[in-house]
C-alpha cells in the first residue's frame, strides 16, 4: 500500500474517532445550559438533570481531549508539506481554538462540576452558559479552518510557494463557512438530544428515577424535533446550494448526476455505476434536483461528465453513499421525533413503550449520519487538500514511510480500543448511578438555597 493512502486513512482514522466526543460535548453544552435556565427558574428536577449530564459531557470532553491531541500533531508529522505551505492560515484558527475557546471551555467546565455549592445558582448559570459559548466558539473555529481548505479566500502565495493569510476577515466570513457551521452544530444537537432522550427512555423503560428522566427526555425530543427540521432546511439546503456553486463537480458525484439534463431529477435510491456512467435501479423524483438547485422544475443541472477526469472525486461510490446515508438518516430523525413531540403533546410518550424502545436504540445512529456528512464534505474535495490549490499527493509528509505510517496506525488502533473501554466504564458506571436521587416526593438541597420539597 502507499505511503499516501496509509498517510489518508491514518487521518481519517483518528479524526472520525475523535470527532464521536466533540459532537457529543458540543450538544450536550446546549441542552445542559437549557436545563440549568429550567433549574434558575424554579425546577428542581431539571437541576437533577445538570447535576447528571455534567458528569458525561465531563468524561467525554476529556475523551476528546485525548483523542484530539494527536490528530494535531499529524499535521507535522504525516502532512508536512501541507503544514509548510498553509500553516500560516490554518494555524490561525487553530490557535484561536486553542487559546480562546479551550481554555473558556475547560477553566469554567470545572465550575459547572464542582462549583454549584460555591457560586449559587446564578453563578453556576454562568458557569453552564460560559461552557456552551466555549464548545460553540472551539466548533466554529474548526470549521473555519475546514471551510478554508473547501473554499480558500483571502490569501496570497509568496514566490517560494507558501501560502499567507492576507485578510484574517475574508477567513472569518468565508461564504462556505457559515451555512457550514450552522449544518455542523445542528448535527452535534441532534447527537446530543438521541444520546438524551435514548438514556431518559432507558431510564423510565425500568421504572428508575422516573421524574429527572422525563424532564430531560422532554426536553431532548423538542429540541431535536427543531434541529432534525433545521438539518434539512435551511441549513442543509443551504450548504447544497454551496456545494453546487462552489464545488459543482462535488455536487455532481454526491448526487449520482453522471448527465446534463434539464429537469434533473434527484436520486432516492440507487447504486452508483461509474464505469458506465449511470446509475443502477434508481429511484427518482422528478425535476426536483433542478427546483433545489435553481427554484425552477427545467433548469439545467451539469452532469459528472462534463467535467475533466481529473476533477473528479477519488471515490465517487463512497462520497455517494455517504452523502444518502446522511440524507437518509436525517429523514428517519425527524420521523422519530415528530412521534415522540406528539405523544409528549399528548401527555402519553411516557407510556409509549414501543416509541421508547424506538428512541433508546437510535442512539447511535447520530454518531453515524455525522460521520458520513464529514465523509461528504471530505470525500467530495478530493482530489483536493486545498481546493483548487494543492492536491492530496502534494500535501503528505515524503520521508515518512508507508511502514511508519502502518506502524503508527496499529499502534493508534490499539490505544484508541484501551480508551474506549475506560470510556465506556466510566459512563456505563455514571448511567447505572442515574442522577443523585430522584426528587419526586423527596427533600433535597439545591445548592446555595435552603432544602426544597418537590412534589410529583
Amino acid at each position: 500500500m502507499e505511503a499516501l493512502t496509509l498517510h489518508r486513512f491514518h487521518f481519517a482514522f483518528t479524526i472520525t474517532y475523535h470527532y464521536i466526543f466533540p459532537q457529543l460535548t458540543m450538544g450536550l453544552a446546549l441542552l445542559i445550559f437549557v436545563l440549568k435556565t429550567m433549574a434558575l427558574r424554579g425546577d428542581a428536577v431539571a437541576n437533577q438533570a445538570v447535576r447528571f449530564w455534567a458528569k458525561i459531557f465531563g468524561v467525554t470532553f476529556v475523551m476528546g481531549v485525548i483523542t484530539g491531541i494527536p490528530m494535531e500533531f499529524q499535521f507535522g508529522t504525516n502532512w508536512s508539506r501541507f503544514s509548510e505551505a498553509a500553516g500560516g492560515v490554518i494555524g490561525q484558527t487553530l490557535a484561536m481554538e486553542g487559546v480562546f475557546a479551550f481554555f473558556l471551555e475547560s477553566a469554567f467546565l470545572y465550575l459547572l462540576l464542582y462549583g454549584e455549592r460555591r457560586l449559587g445558582q446564578r453563578g453556576h448559570w454562568v458557569a453552564a452558559l460560559l461552557v456552551f459559548i466555549g464548545t460553540w466558539l472551539s466548533g466554529f473555529f474548526i470549521v473555519c479552518t475546514n471551510a478554508w481548505m473547501q473554499h480558500p479566500v483571502g490569501y496570497e502565495i509568496t514566490p517560494d510557494g507558501v501560502i499567507k493569510l492576507a485578510s484574517l476577515s475574508a477567513l472569518f466570513t468565508n461564504p462556505w463557512a457559515f451555512p457550514q457551521y450552522l449544518h455542523v452544530m445542528v448535527g452535534t444537537t441532534i447527537t446530543a438530544s438521541f444520546v438524551m432522550a435514548a438514556i431518559g427512555a432507558f431510564y423510565v423503560l425500568r421504572g428508575e428515577h422516573v421524574a429527572t428522566a422525563r424532564r430531560f427526555l422532554s426536553l431532548a425530543v423538542v429540541v431535536g424535533l427543531i434541529a432534525s427540521v433545521l438539518a434539512a432546511a435551511p441549513t442543509g439546503d443551504i450548504q447544497a446550494g454551496r456545494v453546487y456553486k462552489l464545488q459543482p463537480v462535488t455536487f455532481a458525484a454526491m448526487e449520482g448526476h453522471f448527465h446534463t439534463e434539464d429537469g434533473a431529477g434527484m436520486v432516492l435510491i440507487g447504486q452508483p455505476n461509474v464505469p458506465e456512467m449511470h446509475l443502477d435501479n434508481p429511484v427518482i423524483l422528478p425535476n426536483m434536483l433542478s427546483f433545489l438547485t435553481h427554484q425552477r422544475w427545467d433548469a439545467r443541472v451539469i452532469g459528472l461528465s462534463d467535467y475533466n477526469r481529473d476533477l473528479w472525486p477519488d471515490n465517487i461510490e463512497l462520497l455517494y453513499y455517504s452523502y444518502h446515508v446522511m440524507a437518509g438518516l436525517g429523514t428517519f430523525f425527524i420521523g422519530i421525533m415528530m412521534l415522540g413531540a406528539f405523544f409528549l403533546w399528548r401527555r402519553t410518550l411516557h407510556e409509549q413503550r414501543w416509541l421508547l424502545w424506538i428512541l433508546m436504540l437510535a442512539l447511535p445512529f447520530p454518531f453515524i449520519a455525522n460521520t458520513a456528512g464529514w465523509m461528504t464534505a471530505e470525500l467530495g474535495r478530493q482530489p483536493w487538500l486545498i481546493y483548487g490549490l494543492m492536491r492530496t499527493a502534494d500535501g503528505h509528509s515524503t520521508n515518512v514511510s508507508g511502514g511508519n505510517a502502518l506502524f503508527t496506525l496499529i499502534g493508534f488502533m490499539g490505544l484508541y480500543v484501551m480508551v474506549s473501554a475506560l470510556y465506556f466504564f466510566l459512563t456505563t458506571r455514571i448511567i447505572a448511578h442515574g442522577p443523585e436521587s430522584d426528587p419526586t416526593g423527596h427533600e433535597f438541597e439545591i445548592a446555595g438555597g435552603e432544602p426544597e420539597k418537590v412534589g410529583a
